[in-house]
């Protein structure tokens, strides 16, 4: 077994590596990084000095891939599988590529903006930046809610590199912007994904931690 995935079951970028991974049964080593014990910590600084997970090792192509989305394309061209996440046809392939950006800039990111303000000690909150985060969420929202009114997966037909981004992003964007009734759409999508069995086996994994997921 030539992969093994640095990462922790409760992050979300690392579910969208994940989704990927199980989409088409890639056989890998999971190696989970506690980040508060400073050998992992140094471990992984080694592997990636930004200390961001998840990082794909490939031993036997001596590569060290970080970042989510590139992690995705590396899978693509070295360990392909039945499922191509990004399309060959140019204009698919662009159509994926966006929507993997979007969710990533466009739901991924306000919502770990208003995650971590939970973290943050009292009188640190940042409620003006809470408030624009969810701004930008609901947003999003009603642009997802329009696409998926005609739509099966976010950049068409089949399950791209868009979805495993989707999948993450909208989990926990529920959790602390909820989807509500004014986007049947969404709810209905992530309704989709959560029944995937590639999601499904996430979340069933991500289970036992999600105690220590901020209120």
């Amino acid at each position: 077994m030539s992969l093994t995935l640095h990462f922790h079951p409760l992050a979300s970028a690392c579910w969208k590596v994940l989704v990927a991974l199980y989409e088409n049964d890639t056989p890998f080593r999971g190696n989970v990084v506690d980040l508060s014990n400073p050998a992992e910590r140094a471990a992984l600084a080694e592997l990636w000095p930004l200390m961001k997970f998840p990082v794909l090792v490939d031993d036997v192509r001596k590569s060290v891939v970080p970042e989510t989305s590139i992690i995705i394309e590396y899978l693509d061209c070295y360990h392909p599988g039945k499922l191509r996440f990004i399309p060959t046809d140019p204009d698919a392939a662009r159509q994926a590529r966006l929507g993997d950006r979007f969710y990533d800039f466009y739901v991924h990111d306000p919502m770990q903006k208003i995650v971590a303000d939970r973290l943050r000690p009292a009188g640190t909150k940042d409620p003006h930046g809470v408030e624009q985060s969810r701004s930008l969420i609901e947003h999003a929202y009603s642009m997802i809610d329009r696409d998926m009114a005609k739509r099966r997966w976010a950049a068409g037909d089949e399950f791209t590199i868009a979805d495993c981004a989707a999948s993450p992003a909208l989990y926990y964007a529920n959790r602390v912007a909820p989807i509500g009734d004014a986007h049947p759409n969404v709810a209905a999508y992530l309704k989709r994904l959560m029944e995937r069995p590639s999601f499904a086996r996430v979340l069933r994994e991500a289970e036992p931690y999600f105690a220590m997921f901020p209120k």
